[in-house]
């Protein structure tokens, strides 16, 4: 089995395959998929992130939703993230890492949060995330208990990654052309 950074190499090797429009389009099947779940449908509170070139796009799926859920986004402070509330385009910064990010109040009622979308840069059929290795959500995620969907293009799904005991798992995987759940 490849270790973490390899793995990692290879996947972003994997995404050069693809343009940027490719990656847009098979963004919008994931969500579309995923807006056929349940867990999505009852949410009211949605942890998700706003994506940076190379991720699953987000950006239009969060302004939609904005309309009918609170999407909560995370924002990268030091070595953690906290979570703000997405209150429009017009209330974002850049940061450090060229990512747009709500300004405001920290959101820290987790207990609101009903479904996270969670990026990775892989997962495997054991519904396991391969992170960029910083630990930010790995930390999160172990503060929240919710409903997790890993959202990944199908070349980031892997038959098995590596784990570590501090790796939570999530409880559905999408990708463009699958859905893979606990009871696969």
């Amino acid at each position: 089995m490849l270790t973490k950074q390899l793995l990692r190499t290879e996947i972003e090797e994997l995404k050069r395959n693809y343009s940027e429009k490719e990656l847009q389009q098979f963004s919008v099947n994931i969500f579309n998929q995923l807006e056929g779940i349940q867990a999505f449908d009852d949410a009211k509170y949605v942890l998700a992130y706003y994506s940076f070139p190379g991720e699953v796009f987000t950006h239009h799926f969060i302004e939609k939703h904005a309309k009918d859920k609170t999407i909560i986004l995370p924002v990268v402070q030091k070595d953690n993230l906290v979570l703000k509330e997405f209150k429009g385009i017009e209330a974002m910064k850049r940061s450090a890492y060229g990512i747009l990010e709500p300004t405001g109040d920290e959101f820290t009622d987790f207990s609101k949060i009903d479904l996270a979308i969670v990026p990775g840069m892989g997962f495997d059929r054991n519904l396991n995330r391969l992170g960029r290795g910083k630990g930010y959500y790995d930390k999160l995620l172990s503060q929240i208990d919710t409903f997790l969907i890993g959202v990944c293009f199908s070349f980031q799904l892997q038959e098995k990654i590596p784990i570590e005991s501090h790796d939570l798992p999530m409880n559905c995987v999408i990708s463009q052309n699958q859905i893979i759940n606990k009871a696969q």
